[in-house]
């Protein structure tokens, strides 16, 4: 039988999942690796191939990734020595930004340092103007001597950002031919491969961060499919994007910036695959694992995809603190509260929850590595929300004692109990990822009230109905093999790639010769990298748009196109379908205005996965397995406790109650039922 492998390394565990052909799931969990990501891979994918008893040479499916490399890179700030080279004259652009103060009247903000030093930014003398005419070569003598500066400084990575080479990449092209000559071996990464759209800065960041994580993702991937081979594993591993695609390993090991979020991407695709199968036109994915919780939203089916994003915030949730990024991402709202969260005392004297992590190394008190700072999950064990003894079905036993010592030194400092403070950081979390959703969904123009809430992640389901009954939310949707959904997604999610390429004009009086080259240029790249990924062409699906603005505005929407606009210039549906998008956004049309077209975009799908699940419960009802106090509802009494497994469908649990897996808890509060689904999906409402 034919078996597929998908690798989802977080923050905190690294996750593993193995399906068969005839839709059987294997999977586990194991702490993540920091210091060598690939130990963790490995282990990982050792122990589920042994508790399937299936034989490295029978994975002849497909291998995929999602991985924390590239956003590790970026926190940590160990990379080798990267340079940047712009048009002479613009070699600021990190340090200047965009001029915009997130914070309009502190006069004290910060933003974190550019990740290209002042000292390893140079500039050449070229110039391509605004109409992509050339109006000065490159010198390259200038070139060579400055590659001779490069080898100097100890450089192995450089990020060339060259003014309008989003027009014309031939400058940037003539620049990165010299430094290969001169400097073989030198990381080379071209803005106008990496990010060809308008914007000189944030084109120039995304370059960067591309350029500063090449050097340590090649060689990561490299070692990965070295591996995999080494193990016996015959297929290549494919890579999980930021956009929800999937790519060959040498197509992203060029392209890491598109990788950053590919671990919450692979989630919000698993929550539009359930989406489809319970038939809900709109769902809101709550993602809650050992590090951060994510929440995106699924729009008929589908999670919105954004074009830009920021990464390495000074502050966690303000907007313009952080390093934008032009690729595409699954618009999601990362939350600073995950199950490592640690829990303290602000300036204030008040409890407060995150942004930092204990991470897997030392982790929360109760891991027993070493950590002493109380965290969500040492609070959760405290409440009685979670069996010390089966933690990781015992696997990994939990320190029950370290977790209240941990949550006593912070009880002290608050003037309350253990218990006490432990309830006040499962609320405080609660009330954290429901405000941030409501903030998320409402920026969208979406009322969030009713939508069901599909929670997964290790820590989600322990959590989900507190955050849902905060939200309104009409329904609390528990699917199978929660804990490592998201590697599951990657499983369930064909081969994908999106682009974009910036083309300013006019939709009353565009140059179509100019856009569908333009276009053929996109789709002759994104074939060559999904025929790497191992599609022929004619199963390839493209799906074309644009993002448009009035005339005279600076930001824009993105809509996409029911056909292809090579054959079909159908401009009046264009303008139909964007003053719908815009009027959804704004509550208003200023029709008389000329429309704007910024960039085009492509999306190149693959076919998609036949996937089969497994049998969803058992055929008997199952009773409660024992009882367990929480503090969490002290008037409740001892609360039941259900192993998962056994639950039949159609079976109602009344709360309050626990629901227990091996990889996680579902916690069910007072005056909330839960039923078992055909799917295997266990569905909370509250009580009416």
């Amino acid at each position: 039988m034919t078996y597929s492998l998908a690798v989802d390394i977080g923050g905190t565990f690294t996750d593993v999942v193995l399906r068969g052909e005839d839709g059987s799931l294997s999977l586990d969990k194991t702490l993540t690796t920091h210091d060598d990501l690939k130990k963790g891979f490995f282990r990982g994918v050792g122990l589920v191939l042994d508790k399937a008893g299936v034989s490295p040479k029978d994975v002849t499916g497909v291998v995929v990734h999602a991985t924390t490399i590239v956003t590790n890179a970026l926190i940590e700030r160990k990379g080798s020595p990267t340079a940047l080279i712009t048009t002479s004259g613009f070699g600021d652009v990190l340090s200047i930004r965009n001029e915009h103060r997130y914070e309009m009247y502190d006069p004290q903000i910060e933003f974190a340092p550019p990740l290209i030093p002042d000292a390893l930014t140079f500039g050449v003398t070229e110039r391509t103007l605004a109409d992509g005419s050339i109006s000065k070569q490159v010198d390259r003598a200038e070139v060579e001597a400055l590659a001779d500066r490069l080898r100097a400084e100890g450089v192995t990575s450089v990020a060339v950002c060259l003014l309008n080479s989003f027009r014309n990449a031939a400058n940037e092209r003539e620049v990165a031919a010299i430094l290969g000559e001169k400097a073989p071996g030198l990381h080379i990464s071209l803005s106008s491969a990496i990010a060809p759209q308008i914007r000189e800065y944030p084109r120039a960041s995304t370059t960067a961060v591309n350029a500063y994580a090449m050097p340590i993702t090649q060689p990561y991937l490299h070692g990965l499919q070295v591996g995999l081979e080494e193990a016996g594993i015959p297929n290549r591993v494919l890579i999980m994007l930021s956009s929800g695609g999937i790519i060959g390993a040498d197509v992203a090991a060029r392209n890491p910036v598109r990788m950053i979020e590919s671990g919450p991407a692979a989630g919000a695709l698993a929550a539009s695959w359930y989406a489809e199968r319970l038939g809900l036109d709109r769902l809101l994915s709550f993602d809650m694992g050992g590090t951060t919780a994510k929440a995106c939203l699924i729009e008929n089916r589908e999670p919105l995809v954004t074009g830009t994003f920021e990464v390495d915030r000074m502050y966690r949730f303000c907007e313009g603190s952080g390093m934008p990024l032009l690729i595409p991402s699954v618009d999601m709202i990362e939350i600073g509260a995950g199950g490592g969260s640690i829990a303290s005392v602000d300036t204030l004297g008040l409890l407060k929850v995150g942004p930092h992590s204990a991470g897997s190394m030392p982790g929360p008190a109760c891991y027993g590595r070493g950590g002493t700072s109380p965290t969500v999950t040492d609070a959760d064990l405290v409440l009685g929300l979670l069996d010390a003894d089966n933690f990781l079905g015992g696997d990994m036993k939990l320190d029950r004692a370290a977790a209240e010592q941990a949550m006593s030194s912070l009880a002290a400092a608050l003037g309350a109990d253990v218990a006490r403070t432990a309830e006040g950081i499962y609320r405080i979390v609660a009330e954290a990822m429901a405000s941030a959703a409501r903030t998320h969904l409402t920026d969208r123009g979406v009322d969030y009230r009713g939508i069901p809430l599909l929670a997964f992640g290790g820590a989600g389901p322990v959590h989900a109905c507190a955050v849902g009954e905060l939200l309104g939310s009409s329904a609390v949707i528990f699917p199978p093999q929660a804990s490592v959904l998201s590697a599951f997604g990657t499983l369930v999610t064909p081969v994908r790639l999106d682009l974009v390429r910036s083309c300013l004009g006019r939709l009353d009086a565009l140059d179509w010769q100019e856009v569908g080259l333009l276009l053929d240029e996109m789709v002759a790249e994104a074939m060559d990298a999904l025929a790497e990924a191992g599609c022929d062409h004619e199963s390839v699906r493209l799906i074309f748009g644009a993002d448009l603005r009035y005339f005279g505005q600076q930001n824009e929407l993105g809509i996409m196109f029911a056909g292809d606009p090579r054959q079909h210039r159908d401009i009046a549906a264009i303008q139909a379908d964007f003053e719908a998008a815009y009027f959804a956004q704004y509550g208003v049309n200023p029709s008389h205005v000329a429309l704007e077209i910024v960039n085009w975009r492509l999306t190149a799908v693959g076919p998609d996965i036949d996937f089969r699940g497994t049998p969803p419960a058992a055929g008997v009802q199952g009773a409660a397995k024992r009882e367990r106090l929480t503090t969490l509802w002290p008037d409740a009494g001892p609360v039941p406790v259900y192993e998962r497994a056994t639950l039949a469908a159609g079976q109602i649990i009344p709360g309050p109650a626990l629901i227990e897996e091996r990889e996680t808890t579902i916690v069910l509060p007072p005056r909330w039922d839960a039923a078992i689904n055909e799917l295997g999906c266990i569905v909370a409402e509250i009580r009416k």
